[in-house]
């Protein structure tokens, strides 16, 4: 239960950082800074908790993370179900946070939607947003699957790697779908959202599920393959 409770927590967290710096300095294209604070905020989350939390749980905070580790053989199926449910609950608990805060504190929610994604960077173009989570997704779990490989020699400098490699997928996705990559992280927010009275965020919020699955799993087939000998 240890490794559940710790991947409910990290997400909670990422969610809270990642989504609240967002929501707090807004991702707009007039705001060249919000992009890169909101790209730091996710990416050093990540550094942080892959420090404090990987050695209970490895760190997933993030069903396609966990599916490419599934994939990998690095899990069980009932252990990936366990993390999926427990990054979720994290995500919706990290959302209802940054609604207490922003709510209480009369602070303006820059982006609408608790952070959510969304597909106006792509002209409201499914097709176009699944591309791009698809190919930025297989980018970050190749990341962390060659970084976490046994035959990978980076030390401790493998949560930096992870989390630099998350900001810059965030720099280039924020302005296209507010870079999901983590189905859970779009969860969260978007049924926070739902519950406030903002809908919008749900009917997207499929793209910002399949997309990353999708190219996590692409990401675990083609890398499973390259390190074979």
């Amino acid at each position: 239960m240890k490794k559940y409770l710790a991947e409910c927590i990290g997400t909670a967290t990422l969610v809270v950082l990642g989504c609240g710096t967002a929501m707090l300095v807004g991702c707009d294209a007039a705001s060249g800074s919000g992009y890169l604070l909101t790209a730091l905020a996710f990416g050093l989350t990540i550094v942080a908790m892959a420090y404090s939390i990987g050695n209970i749980s490895g760190c997933h905070i993030n069903p396609a993370v966990s599916l490419g580790v599934l994939i990998s053989g690095g899990m069980e199926v009932s252990e990936f179900v366990g993390y999926v449910i427990s990054q979720c609950i994290g995500a919706f608990a990290g959302a209802g946070i940054l609604a207490l805060i922003f709510g209480l504190g009369g602070v303006e929610d820059k982006t609408g939607g608790f952070g959510s994604n969304g597909l106006a960077g792509v002209g409201g173009n499914p097709v176009a947003g699944l591309i791009v989570e698809i190919i930025l997704t297989y980018i970050f779990v190749t990341a962390i699957l060659g970084v976490t490989s046994k035959k990978a020699n980076h030390g401790s400098f493998g949560g930096l790697v992870i989390g630099l490699t998350l900001v810059v997928v965030h720099i280039l996705g924020i302005g296209l779908t507010g870079t999901s990559v983590n189905p859970a992280r779009s969860f969260g927010p978007a049924l926070v959202a739902a519950f406030t009275g903002n809908t919008e965020p749900l009917a997207a919020l499929w793209v910002f599920i399949v997309g990353p699955l999708v190219g996590a799993a692409c990401a675990a087939f083609v890398y499973k393959a390259l390190e074979e000998k």
